[in-house]
């Protein structure tokens, strides 16, 4: 097995497998500072803080030739037999000197500075840079310019590695980004006419390793070391790109995409990173109501999922209608009440809400027209109850019949998703009817009972996006007062004992259901692939 040596540590290499310095480094636990490099982009070695000394190992003899310059670690191919060294005192010096050149101009405005805290520049100085500053410190402008409607450029602040302008060229394809002028006075600027207003734009705020590039959704809200992030699923298309949920005192301030190879690198469109407000949006259902006649009545959890139960099991036939926005959990649990109520109850899948069609970006990425996060895995819960993936227009045909049904129907939805005749025929056939929402909608309007149901930061459970890759997630921050997500209802109707918890769910899925056997081991950060069979699995009632 070829090997490369870091600091002494030996860093074993696949066979044809191609990293550079930093990517060896990584793997030994050595960490190499760097601006310009970035391992979904271009190698540029702009910005020399990656400096290291360099050399071969002879196989043979084991004697080492080490090259007599510093060299760039992004740059440098690690080969078998390289030697890499990364803590040595001319190391050190070049860092340090590094650090120096870029703060005798850089603003040190670190207080109103929205990247202070998660800043490489003021990591690196800490660490790497000068005991003490030598330059004459001088007042600084903060020039600003806006690049398009999403981020905003401190001019200032910019350490030109470049990043930003690779993006557009490379990820994007839409080139909106260039540097202008030459030497000390370079600036990022974006092309007369043409702003920076890509569907993917947000992107370049987290590439920017300082302060220079801002998101003016974020911008001036929250300090980063007040926050706390978690793992996430981006629901707002079937991609379903992984994701970090920054919030603080449950209220979301952003999202971020966190690195998958399999599924969205290190990449998520505005669509999404964007699309969380409607979390804490004042139009929230929050209140569950029953109907008495022309008029809304509130009523406790305690008491309406008991009187629920008690209808649906008096009406005799039973529907329920699991939103692709449900979590595989909660769509299961949910089914199976539905059959332990009534053993031929239909469990169709609702509406699947599309816009648009697919739109794909110069490196592969691509934002789905499909606007929902576990069609696929819904569609198989269905399939498992139904033999079939039965959907909302089957149920409708049904309820025509005339006989007596109770109906869940479970929403979710952002924006509205059902039309006023599909509603108005749900509710005239319905003798009993149940609607789980986050907004109101035409069906809410002549519901039964209206329960006010969580957001995707709320809930906890799996997802299956487009590709059968199925990621799971825990809840990020608590719902709103008087709000209970699907998962704990259902477990509170079906009669378990303790706190609802999503992994135990699954683990009964992955045994009960065959497309999902790969999730019967722990699923990682990264999600499982339930594309491969698992032949322990065997499918059951």
């Amino acid at each position: 097995m070829p090997k490369v040596i870091v600091d002494g540590i030996e860093v074993e290499l696949a066979a044809g497998e191609r990293i550079n310095g930093i990517q060896a480094a990584q793997r030994a636990g050595v960490e190499i500072p760097h601006y310009c490099w970035h391992a979904g982009l271009t190698v540029v070695a702009s910005c020399r803080m990656c400096l290291v000394e360099a050399g071969t190992r002879n196989p043979d003899t084991g004697d080492v030739m080490m090259v007599p310059k510093l060299v760039p670690a992004c740059q440098t191919p690690a080969t078998p037999n390289t030697v890499f060294i990364t803590n040595s005192e001319k190391v050190a010096n070049a860092r340090a000197m590094v650090e120096e050149d870029l703060l005798i101009d850089h603003p040190i405005d670190c207080p109103i500075c929205d990247k202070a805290g998660e800043c490489n520049l003021q990591d690196y100085h800490f660490k790497y840079g000068q005991d003490q500053r030598r330059a004459d410190i001088r007042p600084f402008t903060s020039r600003k310019r806006e690049m398009g409607d999403t981020v905003t450029l401190f001019v200032d602040r910019c350490v030109m590695c470049t990043r930003c302008v690779r993006f557009t060229r490379e990820i994007s394809g839409t080139s909106e980004l260039f540097v202008i002028n030459r030497g000390s006075h370079e600036e990022i600027d974006v092309f007369p006419g043409y702003p920076l207003e890509n569907r993917m734009s947000g992107n370049v705020v987290d590439l920017c390793p300082v302060g220079a590039l801002g998101d003016k959704d974020f911008l001036y809200k929250q300090r980063v070391w007040f926050m706390r992030k978690h793992d996430g699923v981006c629901t707002g298309c079937s991609t379903g790109c992984s994701i970090s949920v920054e919030e603080n005192q449950d209220t979301v301030y952003r999202l971020k995409p966190r690195e998958n190879p399999h599924i969205n690198q290190w990449w998520m469109c505005d669509e999404g990173r964007y699309g969380y407000h409607h979390v804490h949006s004042d139009r929230r259902l929050t209140d569950v109501q029953r109907r008495d006649g022309v008029n809304w009545t509130l009523i406790e959890w305690s008491q309406v999922v008991r009187e629920i139960d008690e209808r649906f099991r008096n009406v005799g036939r039973v529907a329920v209608v699991l939103s692709p926005h449900l979590t595989v959990e909660e769509a299961y649990l949910l089914g199976k009440y539905a059959r332990e109520v009534d053993p031929q109850a239909q469990v169709v899948l609702g509406p699947v809400p599309v816009e648009g069609t697919d739109e794909t970006f110069k490196n592969g990425f691509t934002i789905h027209a499909e606007k929902a996060p576990n069609r696929r895995g819904v569609e198989e819960v269905v399939t498992h109850f139904m033999g079939q993936v039965a959907t909302l227009d089957n149920l409708l045909i049904s309820l025509a019949s005339g006989e007596p049904t109770a109906v869940w129907v479970s929403g979710g939805y952002k924006s509205n998703w059902i039309d006023t005749a599909a509603a108005d025929q749900i509710a005239s056939a319905a003798a009993c009817l149940v609607v789980h929402d986050t907004f109101d909608s035409p069906l809410t309007e002549k519901a039964t009972y209206r329960l006010p149901d969580g957001t995707f930061a709320e809930r906890e459970g799996s997802y299956v996006n487009f590709s059968d890759r199925l990621q799971s997630v825990s809840w990020a921050i608590r719902p709103p007062a008087g709000v209970r997500v699907a998962g704990s209802v259902y477990w509170e109707l079906l009669g378990e004992v303790g706190l609802y918890k999503s992994r135990r769910v699954l683990d009964e899925v992955a045994e009960r259901i065959v497309f999902f056997a790969a999730a019967a081991e722990p699923v990682g950060p990264l999600g499982v692939d339930l594309k491969t069979p698992v032949l322990e699995a065997t499918p059951t009632a």
